[in-house]
């Protein structure tokens, strides 16, 4: 190994963990320490909650079920949009519901079978499969924020790019941590401003929403879930790994840096703060970016630390034969179970 490279292991590798869970702290102790110190690195939320502003855009009749961009607002000084699915038979009356978040693209028309512009797609869906189409036909309404820095939430230089896959990450996350945020806990608690909008809906049953995310926006649908426990379930896809194994063996976006992570915990330890709630992994044997091999590791750490929480068996993975992409159906069948029973 090359000195800098051994330098930079040392250095990755000698981090403390000081917050890891132990066996012998309580599990609830352990983590209501871990959760605060999470929260302090990913530079805080806010105290107080903006009102949301809820603004129909435009609505479309879709086969099955009915389309909806709605505008809320997260916080002081941002707006975000969303897409809101609504199934035509629900599972239930209220319906369970679940919170969709699209990874790196071009923001939620990726995951709802449209193209950047807006028109329907005919082509190849790519890695996110269209899974919230997927998951609105099972019979669950679906929100599917448009996360910052991507789709219509970027800079002027990158909507005037005329590239829709080009992302606004490197520079509204580089202003976020001259200003002691990160782009994670921003769009972090701007899911939690979503939850806010589905619980606020008569047609969802408020305490049955679960949220799924692939790539980039696997780490906002677990660590939301980690950070918020109204949240019943999660599916984690093409992510839950450990830092060492994954954004640190090569040049990631900087959207997935979190200074200081390491001195409190890795990545399984903040994944298992959404115990004894259930978590589902979806890992390709081919995925490049967050491979198989740590992904086993990180779900052999998370099972114990569902041990310690009294729901052994509250964490289920499935690993295909596939790349870095959504999965699907075991994880649509999870999620059945989960929310409705069935």
């Amino acid at each position: 190994m090359e000195p800098l490279e051994h330098y930079m292991k040392q250095l990755t590798d000698s981090a403390p963990h000081s917050s890891a869970y132990r066996k012998d702290i309580p599990y609830g102790e352990w983590r209501a320490g871990l959760a605060a110190a999470f929260a302090e690195r990913l530079g805080g939320f806010p105290e107080r909650h903006a009102e949301l502003q809820p603004d129909l855009l435009e609505e479309t009749a879709c086969p099955g079920y009915t389309r909806r961009r709605v505008e809320i607002t997260t916080c002081e000084g941002l707006r975000m949009p969303l897409y809101l699915l609504i199934p035509d038979r629900p599972l239930s009356s209220p319906a369970p519901a679940v919170l969709a978040i699209h990874g790196h693209g071009y923001g939620s028309r990726e995951i709802i079978g449209l193209e950047p512009d807006g028109s329907d797609r005919e082509g190849d869906p790519g890695l996110h499969k269209d899974f919230a189409v997927s998951l609105v036909r099972q019979g669950f309404i679906v929100a599917a924020p448009e996360l910052l820095g991507f789709g219509d939430r970027r800079l002027q230089e990158d909507l005037a790019s005329g590239e829709p896959g080009r992302n606004s990450c490197f520079r509204l996350s580089s202003a976020l941590l001259l200003a002691g945020r990160t782009m994670a806990g921003c769009r972090i608690y701007e899911t939690m401003r979503a939850l806010d909008y589905l619980q606020s809906l008569v047609e969802v049953s408020p305490e049955r929403v679960g949220i799924m995310g692939i790539s980039g926006g696997g780490l906002v649908a677990g660590f939301t879930a980690a950070l918020d426990e109204r949240i019943a379930c999660a599916v984690v896809s093409g992510y839950a790994n450990t830092f060492a194994d994954s954004i640190l063996t090569r040049s990631h976006c900087l959207d997935n840096y979190i200074p200081g992570i390491l001195l409190e915990a890795e990545m399984p330890d903040l994944l298992g703060l959404i115990a004894p709630r259930g978590l589902f992994l979806e890992s390709g044997d081919a995925d490049q970016l967050f491979g198989p091999d740590p992904a086993r590791q990180a779900l052999a750490r998370l099972q114990q630390i569902y041990e310690a929480a009294g729901q052994g068996r509250g964490v289920e993975a499935d690993f295909f034969a596939g790349g870095h992409e959504i999965h699907g159906e075991p994880a649509f069948s999870w999620l059945r179970r989960q929310l409705a029973g069935i």
